[in-house]
């Protein structure tokens, strides 16, 4: 058998995996805490500088505050420091997905990630003890740099530790999270208000986390490597092992469980995945659609995230506002994408192109105490949608790229959406020029990335590609022991079949199929199986 009918045996989402995806979840939680550190270790209070004779007298603050503006006096000229510490983090992000990311293709998975998180704990107590501005830029680079990679790692071992059914389930998780992950960082820090108490607080959630994924097996939450990445390598044995120990701990019986070796080409290594992605015509399409799409969301995402400290009233509700308000979005986002009538591709267009509608009707509210409501709400509302899009993406992508370069594919879409996570610090301070710029730019980046995403392809209900040769027409992978009677599918490709086998019989003479065949696609978008000619 091949990894795919592995998981039928081994259980697709059985209590080991559940177990791993919660210790990945807990990860999200630890990666949103870092991702918002700013906001509220750069928090500006009230200040004052008074002039004699021409000479600045010492800053007077008001308001009890603790953060890096009051202890390195970031204001005036030097304000524009701490939107640069923020920028400088999203700048790692952008290193880390590019150069850390792929790398997991060529390594693994499992190496990359619990690296990366051990660096980054150490790095985000040099961020709390840091004895200068350089010092907690350059940590902060680092930290970014160290995140990159954790964040595509982890959403990919959700991804790849589960069947194909659960992808949209735990890629949701892991977006769910991170918002959750938002809220407690914002309980944390008004409970917590001195800068360097509140960066070290946080940062020990980072321990925990490399704890459970590595030493406590007591708990069966060590997390082993990819079955899918060591499969589609080649390491067959070892993608066998990992599957039979899954199986034992689901409590399945795993002595039958063989997998035969991996068909097609392997893919090359992490640097050769990139370079396929924009050598092969097919791929550099969908990179290109994607890196657009990629960063319109983070653009409003963080524009929004991050501006929330800016927005009148209490800073950190408002912070664990812009989180909560995520979390209604991923159940609709689910629903949506596992629904014919949506998919995957539709989804994503509505959700853009809501967020861009919320934004341009926050343009038309004048901006005074009365209508303050108002406009935060519609904030919140861009929020949600573009959260659910964020969700969206992220499992669209996956599915997308075969195996062999999906992290390449996913660390070059990161590289783009760190562009606009690394301007979005500074689109809330466009309001000096116009009070409608900031939202204009998100209205705008959200209209034109939603009608670019309908130049993709559906992949709801599509087998997932392991290897560049399964992106060919008439070369994906052959379902075998599979038989068609009639208007009945009883292959395991879901409901939709049996509707869409019914136009498939009205377009082809087909009657039965044995084992030669291979799922095709229909005119009304849904997946039947043609036999191939012998």
């Amino acid at each position: 058998m091949d990894v795919e009918e592995a998981f039928q045996v081994v259980g697709e989402f059985g209590a080991y995996q559940k177990r791993a995806v919660a210790v990945l979840a807990l990860t999200q939680v630890y990666m949103a805490c870092q991702s918002m550190l700013v906001v509220l270790v750069g928090a500006s209070p009230e200040v004052h500088v008074e002039k004699h004779d021409g000479v600045h007298s010492p800053v007077t603050f008001f308001g009890d505050v603790d953060s890096i503006v009051t202890e390195w006096l970031l204001v005036k000229q030097q304000s524009y420091k701490v939107s640069l510490a923020g920028s400088l983090f999203f700048v790692g992000l952008l290193l880390g997905s590019f150069v850390l990311g792929p790398l997991s293709d060529t390594v693994g998975r499992r190496p990359v990630y619990l690296t990366a998180l051990f660096l980054e704990v150490l790095l985000g107590y040099v961020t709390a003890a840091s004895p200068s501005y350089e010092v907690f830029a350059a940590s902060r680079l680092l930290v970014g740099l160290m995140n990159g990679a954790i964040g595509l790692v982890c959403f990919i071992l959700t991804q790849e530790y589960v069947g194909k059914s659960y992808w949209a389930v735990t890629g949701t998780l892991t977006s769910m999270t991170f918002a959750v992950g938002i809220a407690l960082f914002a309980a944390l820090g008004f409970v917590i208000r001195p800068w360097r108490t509140l960066a070290t607080a946080a940062n020990t959630w980072g321990v925990l986390c490399f704890l459970l994924s590595t030493c406590v097996p007591a708990l069966s939450t060590t997390l082993p490597e990819s079955p899918r990445w060591l499969y589609c390598r080649r390491h067959t044995r070892r993608a066998q092992e990992v599957m039979r120990y899954m199986a034992l701990m689901n409590g399945r019986p795993a002595h039958k469980l063989t997998l035969r070796p991996a068909g097609g080409g392997s893919g090359g290594s992490g640097g050769s995945g990139i370079l396929q992605l924009a050598t092969h015509p097919l791929l550099r399409l969908r990179t290109f659609l994607l890196m657009y799409v990629w960063y319109a969301c983070s653009l409003v995402y963080y524009g929004l995230t991050l501006g929330a400290g800016d927005v009148s009233g209490n800073r950190y509700l408002n912070v664990a506002m812009s989180g909560l308000v995520e979390l209604p979005a991923y159940p609709l986002c689910v629903y949506c994408m596992n629904r014919p009538w949506a998919g995957r591709r539709k989804s994503l267009s509505a959700f853009l192109c809501l967020s861009a509608w919320a934004c341009l009707g926050a343009i038309f509210i004048p901006e005074d105490a009365e209508t303050s409501l108002g406009v935060t709400s519609l904030a919140l509302l861009g929020k949600l949608t573009v959260s659910a899009a964020f969700n969206i993406v992220y499992v669209y992508t996956s599915e997308l790229y075969p195996t062999v370069v999906r992290n390449a594919g996913l660390g070059v879409c990161a590289m783009s959406c760190r562009v606009g996570g690394i301007l979005a610090p500074f689109v809330p301070s466009m309001r000096a020029l116009a009070a409608a710029v900031p939202f204009s730019v998100f209205s705008l980046s959200g209209f034109s990335a939603g009608a670019l995403v309908l130049l993709l392809p559906e992949t709801l209900g599509a087998p997932p590609a392991h290897t560049l040769e399964q992106l060919q027409p008439g070369s994906r992978r052959v379902l075998e022991n599979k038989k068609l009677h009639g208007n009945k599918c009883e292959s395991r490709m879901a409901g939709r079949c049996r509707v869409c086998c019914r136009h498939a019989l009205k377009r082809t003479r087909i009657s039965n199929f044995a084992q030669n065949s291979r799922p095709n696609r229909c005119y009304s978008g849904g997946w039947f199986l043609e036999k191939l000619p012998s």
